[in-house]
């Protein structure tokens, strides 16, 4: 009989095969579902730029000076008209945030370029655009209000979030990050990155010494005494950031301007000029601060926010990061009661912080930023830290050199 040679080849057992075939087809689904996730689902944000007429304005150069009081009374209609369009529409949910950046003076008429922030899935994106444009139409053709604004002279396009964050940051007393409560120094907390981007450090051989406001790509005002050391800029570096080490941004003294009837050890004219030696390159973390007009009033009781790397209490520790406390605006009045510095606080100064003491500011912080925000969330530079008794003590708050009272001063001297 015949054997024939027959082939032992090795098989695969059924459950092996169906298990390979389930793991083929569950990474192929979570494939497709990723893809329909990324394409479909997942929201990006998207940036526009835009710009519209708004009519039967009279010429006015102060339309374009961005803290103009003529500016932000146009520039909040605009901003309300704009998110209340939003806010009221279906596409509420995907609206974030929608700013006037500057105003441009015409004949009888002032263009307003804005700048938009929404989220959208990708799949949906042409639609978001279309819809927005639709909707910001329709707001410009309403007349019902004060304003008369011309549709036909709108215009959108997407931006890239690079050019998005140049936009704003270029702008002064914008920030990009924030918190959602404000506290802080002798009485406070830590700030977030980028919460307070035009607060620096001035440093002495590289160590803190005292606190600047960034009011320009090269300039900072900060308090006078706090050059009594050395005058020679040498000495001198700038840094910014949360935290004074190491170093984040670090720049170059070239000049220091001291005001010219400061007498060293009085409290008068305690402001100084510093003056960098190359440019600061703006960025979320690091832009500058708006100078208020010289007519500018802030009144008592006004919420305002002082930071700083000061002590944590009179002669106490030092933080390690920025600090940040909410205090208030005190009637000059009140500040110099007897009980209180006894007529001490001259018209070129202002007290800000509580008579009951707790949160104030201390050694360490002078020289830096007091701020309050307009209507508009955006940040003005009030005061610069300059004296006080001690560190939230009660019946002595912290005094600060007014910076309306030397605005003209700081604009003979920069230029800004």
């Amino acid at each position: 009989m015949y054997r024939p040679v027959t082939n032992s080849g090795t098989s695969l057992p059924l459950w092996m095969i169906a298990l390979i075939v389930f793991g083929v087809l569950a990474v192929l689904g979570i494939t497709i579902g990723l893809l329909v996730y990324f394409l479909a689902v997942e929201n990006k944000v998207y940036y526009y730029q835009g710009s519209f007429k708004v009519l039967d304005i009279p010429y006015n150069r102060n339309y374009e000076r961005e803290v103009s009081s003529e500016n932000n009374y146009l520039s909040k209609i605009l901003e309300t008209k704009m998110s209340d369009a939003f806010e009221s529409s279906n596409m509420y949910r995907q609206y974030i945030n929608s700013q006037v950046i500057t105003l441009v003076p015409e004949n009888d008429s002032v263009t307003a370029n804005i700048w938009l922030i929404f989220k959208a899935s990708r799949s949906t994106k042409g639609d978001t655009t279309r819809r927005i444009e639709s909707i910001l139409r329709q707001m410009l053709s309403d007349h019902s209000g004060s304003l008369t604004t011309d549709p036909n002279s709108f215009r959108l396009v997407e931006i890239s979030k690079v050019n998005a964050e140049k936009i704003i940051n270029s702008r002064c007393g914008r920030r990009a990050r924030m918190s959602a409560t404000y506290d802080r120094v002798k009485g406070g907390s830590n700030a977030q990155e980028g919460e307070w981007p035009w607060q620096a450090s001035l440093k002495i051989n590289g160590r803190h010494y005292c606190g600047a406001s960034l009011i320009s790509e090269r300039y900072l005002v900060t308090a006078a005494h706090c050059f009594r050391k050395t005058l020679n800029p040498r000495n001198y570096t700038v840094s910014f950031g949360t935290k004074v080490t190491p170093p984040y941004m670090q720049h170059y003294v070239q000049k220091i301007i001291i005001h010219e009837n400061y007498i060293s050890g009085e409290h008068h004219d305690d402001i100084a000029i510093v003056q960098l030696s190359d440019n600061v390159l703006f960025t979320n973390d690091v832009h500058r601060v708006c100078l208020p007009e010289a007519t500018q009033i802030f009144l008592p009781g006004e919420g305002v926010v002082v930071t700083g790397w000061g002590a944590l209490s009179y002669n106490g520790e030092f933080p390690v990061y920025l600090q940040k406390a909410p205090v208030k605006i005190i009637d000059t009045n009140i500040c110099n009661a007897r009980e209180a510095y006894d007529g001490m606080v001259k018209d070129t100064m202002l007290c800000a912080g509580y008579m009951e003491g707790i949160i104030d500011a201390c050694q360490g912080d002078s020289g830096g930023p007091l701020v309050y925000p307009n209507s508009r969330n955006i940040w003005y530079l009030v005061g610069i830290v300059s004296w006080g008794v001690e560190c939230g003590k009660i019946n002595k708050p912290g005094v600060y050199m007014r910076v309306t009272a030397y605005r003209k001063w700081i604009a003979s001297k920069t230029g800004i």
